[in-house]
């Protein structure tokens, strides 16, 4: 994997005109530094829309503040959007905002240009912090390439299958403990139109690297594909990319939900709870709010391993964390807010408050033998944690990769490549063109991309 070294903005913008970075940093680059920014007793956080985190803003004020006098001013915007604009304000260090939600894929990379505060040695003074209690995986996960943390998780996750277990009991179907893809579509055929209205699956067919790619790149890797192999030669016509790419599309066109090629994480969720689909394939993170005292499907789901073909295990490894933007004016205080909202207190917060099923779990090995979580979440808090623990994010498929990542490729290009490849394969759900149209578009993209990497 290339090395990137640590330049200055205005360098890093001029890299990425050339085609080197990530693409969705190019219409902010020219902007320069700036902006308000924090500063005083406040903070600003830029963070996704997931369920998980609105309730972290809702809880801020009466608590977090309340206790420090920090003041924290959110902007929350969907995932495609927050990611947009975290890129822009860290890539130029405006300092704007000083604690952003990053994922497992952006750590590493935006510590590597010198983007983000470390935090290990903040974690390290911050007993109460337990630092030590993170999960292994998660640790790694966002660790830079000296070694250093330079984020702290708020949730972790994995991927799983759910399904719902009272129509399968009505219907007779069985669901295997370790279930293969094919199992899986025998299963779907069978429950779709279970109840009126309902279908047999929902996948995610929503573009965007992070919507339809995620899921999607699972499904290649178990079934013998690849990006890219050990020698960065594009992968994405080959045998196991083509044949996972048209089980997915085909199983997603004959018995996933209406319209989904513009179904991403937020409609899955929204139609297995309003019992609109017997199965659904994606993050571990969705059991909280399925599970949750209002939802309606409350104890009628089960849960069960990532579906397989040619690998023993196939779950994703993800997590939202925070990372703090190296321009911070107050890192100090971000710190203050990142170790509350990743800390074992926030944990208790949320269980006697919200629920224990809603607690922002996969991070912390304590979550996992607190009686509290471990009664409320006895349905899915094992298979989570197993999914989290298995995960091999340096080798998740049958051959050598040259870049670390389960659901994604851990380099900076791949924002703009999987989102561009995403966009080619939707339209292959909603039926504008054929699977081999959108995968040879495909990989004319990622040809481009192996050029660069070739040889390193």
């Amino acid at each position: 994997m290339r090395t990137q070294s640590r330049r200055r903005p205005r360098a890093l913008c001029a890299a990425a005109a050339a085609g080197t970075l990530l693409a969705p940093l190019l219409s902010g680059c020219w902007a320069g530094a700036g902006g308000t920014g924090s500063g005083g007793d406040s903070i600003n956080v830029l963070m996704v829309n997931n369920p998980q985190m609105t309730e972290l803003q809702k809880l801020t004020a009466a608590h977090f503040t309340k206790e420090t006098g920090i003041k924290v001013n959110f902007t929350v915007l969907p995932e495609n959007d927050v990611r947009d604009k975290i890129s822009q304000d860290f890539a130029n260090q405006a300092g704007q905002y000083d604690v952003a939600t990053l994922s497992n894929y952006e750590i590493p990379i935006y510590a590597r240009n010198g983007w983000l505060h470390e935090l290990g040695s903040y974690a390290r003074k911050d007993t109460a912090y337990d630092e030590r209690d993170i999960l292994k995986p998660m640790r790694e996960s966002l660790t830079g390439d000296d070694g250093k943390l330079y984020g702290q998780p708020f949730y972790g996750e994995s991927s799983f299958l759910m399904y719902r277990k009272d129509v399968f009991a009505r219907k007779g179907l069985r669901m295997p403990a370790h279930p293969t893809w094919q199992q899986v579509a025998d299963l779907a055929a069978k429950a779709d139109g279970a109840e009126p209205g309902m279908k047999g699956i929902c996948l995610r067919g929503l573009p965007g690297w992070g919507e339809l790619m995620a899921p999607l790149t699972t499904v290649v890797n178990t079934f013998g594909g690849t990006w890219f192999d050990k020698n960065w030669k594009a992968r994405l016509t080959s045998p196991g990319f083509e044949k996972a790419t048209r089980f997915y599309v085909d199983l997603v066109r004959k018995h996933g939900e209406s319209g989904a090629a513009q179904s991403g994480y937020a409609e899955c969720l929204n139609n297995l709870t309003q019992g609109k689909t017997a199965m659904w394939y994606d993050a571990t993170a969705a059991a909280g709010s399925l599970e949750s005292a209002k939802s309606p499907v409350k104890g009628k789901i089960g849960y069960v391993p990532a579906p397989v073909e040619r690998t023993e295990s196939s779950g994703w490894l993800y997590t939202w964390a925070w990372g703090v933007q190296n321009a911070s004016r107050n890192p100090d205080k971000a710190w203050k807010f990142v170790s509350w909202a990743s800390g074992k207190g926030y944990e208790n917060l949320v269980g006697n408050e919200i629920g224990w099923s809603n607690v922002p779990a996969g991070k912390r090995a304590s979550t996992y033998t607190d009686p509290e979580y471990r009664k409320e979440a006895a349905a899915f808090q094992d298979v989570t944690r197993a999914a989290i623990e298995g995960a091999r994010p340096r080798d998740p498929g049958v051959q050598p990769r040259p870049a670390p990542g389960i659901q994604f490729v851990g380099i900076p290009e791949f924002t703009d490549l999987g989102t561009k490849v995403s966009q080619e394969i939707s339209a292959a759900i909603a039926g504008r063109q054929s699977v081999g149209t959108a995968l040879r578009k495909s990989q004319k993209l990622a040809d481009e991309i192996a050029k660069e990497y070739e040889g390193r």
